[in-house]
């Protein structure tokens, strides 16, 4: 009888915690966790570069509120993953990364592929720690799915060297420790009955809604609330669909410019009320550059300390819980702030798309084509360059967990892997990705692995030969650019060697027909579309300078 492992151990503990993906690549040091794998009900997703398999764990960890689980092995094998690890920690996505690591008497010397990931990590990640026998092990794992998964989550890490991934348990040791619900406090009646006071004697309350309300579910009771109170609700670019875009309420998407806010009402509002509101997506000193409006925290922790961002009153716990509480107590006094200058100018630039039959093509009519081809429910995920600036800015969303974008680290390569986890959690939904044709290189070996899995995602490419963002803000800066322009591969030819459908569009009306076939289809597919970025997605002459520093 073959003895239990304590890789055995291991796994039995994610199993226990529900795990039913590890996105990785095996290594030498990871062979005993990795058989232990293959033995039980969690199933192993080999990918082509650890980058691409810790990006697929975030966005597990995003839609399904589970942490997501991602494995490279030591030395390079887990350097790969840290920028997928990093935007998990920022984009608050629960995540478990694990990594070989060489055994335990190398690790006092200079010794082949040893890096102390423990302390490479720890900057990226709410907590992470080496297992250093097999009695601790359910323990870790317990307190790292429990800290990755609480409030606000993110990413945490656990080092397994491999002497003792190899050790035998003893007779009788601990198994795995039972998985509990994360703890959530609630807010005190003294401070929602204040929340409220201010909330009825504002005059042009507004509310901005972010990340921490798409997390917490509460798009409902966010909606209802603005309902009953009559408080119209702006979005930051990871809000996107908390109220439908068409929602008389819905202020549109903020924080892409300088006259945003203001445009919204933002200017106006002597209250803001902010809902899960994240300053790693936008800083508050756009809205609240006078740091003279009083400001409603609901959010599931304290709110960070900032000079334009000192709340008159926080309700820390559930934000669905609070909002619901809150439009009962404000249900009685209709507001009218906030203004709908932003949506106007953004949806009816976005409408009138559809008459341009320009070619190349313009964002806009792309956009337009990609919208009228995806349901409510279906989901566009965004990489990172140009095209997330005209996402963000104009695409309409739905609902919430539909239009995907990283906004916090903000890296390139996003697109593709996070559309092969997004079908594995919705196989009935259709996904689509955008990507520039700078990003899409960045992890382009994933089509092999959605081609492997049968995730049929649809990828359009954006093609220009050029760094747009960076075109963008140099044209603005120097009036001129420098050091942004390259060429490509023939992208049909290279989707088909992987085994997907592509094709390339000659005409305008290509796009809508490739689109729509390629969502029929089974298998992965690649549309590549060359886009004129001549217009301006600042709408400048409306919306003023950009405030982004990030792409």
């Amino acid at each position: 009888m073959t003895r239990r492992r304590a890789s055995d151990l291991f796994v039995e503990c994610l199993e226990s915690e529900g795990v039913r993906h590890v996105f990785g690549i095996p290594g030498e040091e990871t062979l005993d966790l990795n058989e232990s794998l293959a033995h039980s009900s969690v199933s192993f997703v080999p990918v082509r570069h650890e980058q691409g398999g810790a990006y697929m764990a975030d966005m597990y960890g995003r839609l399904t509120g589970r942490a997501g689980v991602c494995l490279g092995t030591l030395g390079p094998g887990a350097l790969n993953l840290t920028t997928a690890i990093a935007d998990a920690y920022l984009d608050r996505a629960p995540l478990v990364a694990l990594t070989g690591q060489a055994d335990l008497e190398r690790m006092h010397k200079e010794s082949h592929q040893f890096i102390d990931l423990v302390e490479v990590l720890a900057p990226i990640t709410k907590w992470n720690t080496r297992v250093t026998g097999p009695e601790i092990i359910p323990e870790v794992v317990r307190k790292a799915f429990k800290v990755a998964e609480s409030e606000k989550p993110g990413s945490t890490h656990i080092e397994l060297p491999e002497d003792v991934m190899a050790a035998p348990v003893a007779e009788g040791a601990p198994g795995p420790l039972p998985r509990r619900r994360p703890v959530r406090p609630e807010p005190g009646a003294r401070e929602l009955l204040k929340a409220a006071d201010v909330i009825r004697n504002a005059i042009n309350p507004v509310a901005l809604a972010g990340n921490g309300a798409v997390r917490a579910g509460a798009a409902p009771a966010l909606r209802e609330f603005s309902r009953a109170t009559g408080i119209a609700v702006a979005e930051t670019f990871m809000g996107k669909g908390l109220l439908d875009a068409h929602d008389p309420k819905a202020l549109g998407t903020v924080g892409l410019q300088s006259r945003d806010y203001a445009m919204a009402g933002f200017e106006d509002a002597d209250v803001v009320i902010a809902v899960g509101y994240d300053l790693v997506e936008h800083s508050p000193d756009h809205w609240n550059p006078g740091r003279d409006k009083k400001i409603v925290v609901i959010d599931s922790v304290p709110a960070e300390t900032d000079q334009n961002f000192v709340p008159e009153v926080e309700l820390i716990g559930d934000v669905y819980h609070v909002l619901t509480r809150l439009a009962e107590e404000c249900r009685d006094v209709p507001h009218s702030g906030g203004s709908a200058r932003l949506r106007d100018v953004v949806l009816g630039r976005f409408e009138a798309a559809k008459e341009d039959d320009h070619f190349p093509m313009q964002p806009p009519r792309a956009l337009w084509e990609i919208r009228k081809a995806l349901g409510r429910e279906d989901m566009l995920i965004s990489d990172v360059g140009l095209h997330k600036l005209w996402i963000g800015r104009m695409f309409p969303a739905h609902e919430p967990n539909t239009v995907l974008i990283a906004n916090g680290l903000a890296g390139m390569g996003f697109a593709l892997p996070c559309a092969v986890a997004a079908k594995l959690v919705h196989p009935e939904r259709k996904v689509v990705t955008v990507n520039g044709d700078g990003g899409f290189l960045m992890n382009v070996q994933e089509l092999e692995t959605a081609t492997r899995l049968g995730t049929p995602v649809v990828n359009v490419i954006w093609e220009n030969r050029q760094y747009g963002s960076i075109v963008w803000k140099q044209d603005k800066r120097f009036g001129a650019h420098f050091g942004t322009d390259f060429t490509n591969p023939d992208f049909v030819k290279l989707a088909e060697a992987f085994g997907c459908a592509a094709w390339r569009c000659e005409e305008v009306d290509d796009f809508a027909r490739h689109l729509r076939h390629a969502l029929t289809l089974d298998r992965p597919s690649v549309i590549v579309l060359p886009i004129d970025y001549s217009i301006d997605v600042a709408i400048s002459e409306e919306l003023g300078t950009e405030t982004v520093v990030r792409t």
